[in-house]
């Protein structure tokens, strides 16, 4: 398959009235835009052989779901922070910077320097997509020690009282999953969400109670990475 019969199909598929459902349903506003749904573009994807140059093409065609497809098959190993950054410099939902963190830049060799330093950005997709990358690398990476993640904790500390939604959820979600990697960052991960609801904050209390809502479950699922230490 070509870019051009990609981009061919994508226009087939093309529907505006769930342009506007995904807006008013599920916050997902985007530019250049054809309507697809996001389960329909997986299909497509397992279609498409992985293609670095055809992802790159479909890409810069700047049709929304083009750029989703690519995050779908461009090889993670062949990834440059250069690339990320452009890439990530042009995120304005949660769906494209989920997309990309989870299925592309958290199987990368950049991942966590790219989460360390999105993290501080001020841009809200840039700085919910450091986060995110925390969030799937805690299921990415299934080797690395504890200490890989614990450097996360004071990043989420210093982040948890950000009141935009996608950044705060982000956040959360990388405090929860880190927690759920094993029974020790289970135990920081507690510790931490305890120390962050003594903040005066709105955002962090939120992001606190959450965390520990589902860490101290009795129904918690573990990984239990590194399986070799922990099961």
């Amino acid at each position: 398959m070509t870019t051009d019969q990609i981009i061919n199909i994508l226009k087939q598929k093309a529907n505006p009235e769930k342009i506007l459902i995904k807006e008013s349903k599920f916050g997902i506003r985007a530019n250049h835009a054809l309507g697809i749904y996001h389960k329909d573009l997986k299909e497509l994807a397992k279609q498409i052989p992985k293609d670095d140059k055809i992802a790159s093409e479909l890409f810069d065609s700047g049709i929304y779901e083009a750029r989703l497809l690519c995050s779908k098959i461009f090889n993670p190993e062949n990834l440059t922070e250069a690339l990320m950054d452009k890439w990530t410099s042009t995120f304005e939902n949660w769906e494209i910077c989920d997309s990309f963190c989870m299925g592309l830049f958290a199987k990368s060799q950049y991942a966590v320097p790219k989460a360390i330093e999105w993290s501080q950005r001020t841009r809200e997709f840039e700085k919910r997509a450091g986060f995110t990358i925390m969030a799937a690398y805690c299921m990415a990476d299934k080797i690395s020690l504890n200490d890989t993640f614990e450097q996360f904790f004071p990043i989420i500390k210093g982040a948890c009282t950000d009141e935009r939604i996608y950044v705060k959820k982000a956040v959360n979600w990388a405090l929860r999953n880190i927690g759920k990697r094993n029974i020790d960052l289970k135990s920081k991960a507690i510790e931490v969400s305890e120390e962050i609801l003594k903040m005066n904050d709105r955002s962090a209390k939120w992001i606190a109670n959450n965390a520990l809502k589902e860490l101290k479950s009795d129904t918690v699922r573990m990984s239990d990475y590194p399986r070799k230490i922990y099961r």
